[in-house]
C-alpha cells in the first residue's frame, strides 16, 4: 500500500506538471462554458444565476473531465505510455494518479466562474460550495478514470474514442438539467434523467451553493459521485493492468 500511494504520488506530479507549466489550457476549456453562460443567462427569468451558474460549472467539468483520455491517447501513440509501463511504478498507479489529478483543473474552473458571475449578481454560501466542490470532485475523478478507459480501449482506433465521447457527452448534459429545467418535461424525459447521475449531482451543486447543506438532494448527489469513482477507478484500474 505505502508503494502504491508513493507511485500515485509520482504519477499525479508528473501529469499535473504541465497543467501548471500552461495554465491557459484551463482557461481555454472553459471558453465554451462561459459562451453558454453568456447566450443562455438572458433567456432566462430573473434571478436565474443562482440557478444556472452551479450547472456550468458542472458542465465545464464535464467537458474537461471527459476529453482527458485524449491524452492518454498522444502518449500511446507517441510511445510515452509504453515507456511508463515498463517502469517499476505500478499499473494501478498509472490510472488513479492521472484520475486525481482531474481535481486541481476543477477547483481552478470552478473559482474562474463564480469569479466572473460574482459581479452580475451571483451570490453563494462558502461552506456548501466547498463541499460541492468536494462531491464534484469525487465525480470527476471517476469520470476522468472513465475516459481514460475508453482511451485504452480505442488506442488502435482514435477515433472510436471521440465518437463514443461526443454520443455521450450531450445527452448527459442535456438530461442533467443543466441548460433547461426538465421537470416539467414528458415522463419519459423524467424517467431518463432519473438515471443519469449527472442529474443527481447538479442538483446537489445548485442546493449546496445556494446554502441549503442538510438535504436529500446533497446526499443524493454525494452517492451518485462516489459510485461514479467507484465505477471508473475500477474499470480504469482493470485496464490499466491489461494494457501492453
Amino acid at each position: 500500500m505505502t508503494t502504491l500511494i508513493t507511485d500515485t504520488r509520482t504519477v499525479f506530479s508528473r501529469e499535473l506538471r504541465p497543467v501548471l507549466r500552461d495554465p491557459f489550457t484551463i482557461i481555454f476549456s472553459m471558453v465554451q462554458p462561459l459562451v453558454f453562460l453568456a447566450l443562455f443567462t438572458p433567456l432566462l427569468p430573473d434571478d436565474s444565476l443562482q440557478w444556472f451558474v452551479p450547472g456550468i460549472i458542472v458542465m465545464s467539468c464535464l467537458f474537461a473531465s471527459s476529453m482527458t483520455g485524449s491524452n492518454l491517447l498522444f502518449e500511446i501513440q507517441t510511445g510515452s505510455h509504453e515507456r511508463m509501463l515498463v517502469t517499476p511504478l505500478r499499473r494501478p498507479a498509472l490510472l488513479i494518479g492521472r484520475a486525481l489529478k482531474e481535481i486541481v483543473p476543477m477547483f481552478a474552473q470552478a473559482a474562474l466562474i463564480v469569479a466572473v458571475c460574482v459581479p452580475f449578481g451571483f451570490r453563494f454560501n462558502l461552506v456548501g460550495a466547498v463541499l460541492g466542490l468536494i462531491i464534484l470532485a469525487t465525480f470527476c475523478i471517476g469520470l476522468g478514470a472513465l475516459s481514460y478507459t475508453l482511451a485504452l480501449a480505442s488506442k488502435n482506433q482514435e477515433w472510436l474514442f471521440w465518437t463514443v465521447q461526443q454520443t455521450l457527452i450531450f445527452p448527459l448534459l442535456l438530461l442533467a438539467g443543466v441548460l433547461l429545467p426538465i421537470e416539467n418535461g414528458p415522463g419519459w424525459l423524467r424517467a431518463l434523467a432519473k438515471g443519469n447521475p449527472l442529474s443527481y449531482v447538479v442538483d446537489a451543486e445548485r442546493t449546496l451553493f445556494n446554502g441549503e447543506i442538510w438535504t436529500s438532494a446533497t446526499l443524493s448527489g454525494l452517492i451518485a459521485a462516489a459510485a461514479t469513482a467507484t465505477l471508473g477507478l475500477w474499470a480504469g484500474v482493470r485496464a490499466m493492468r491489461r494494457s501492453d
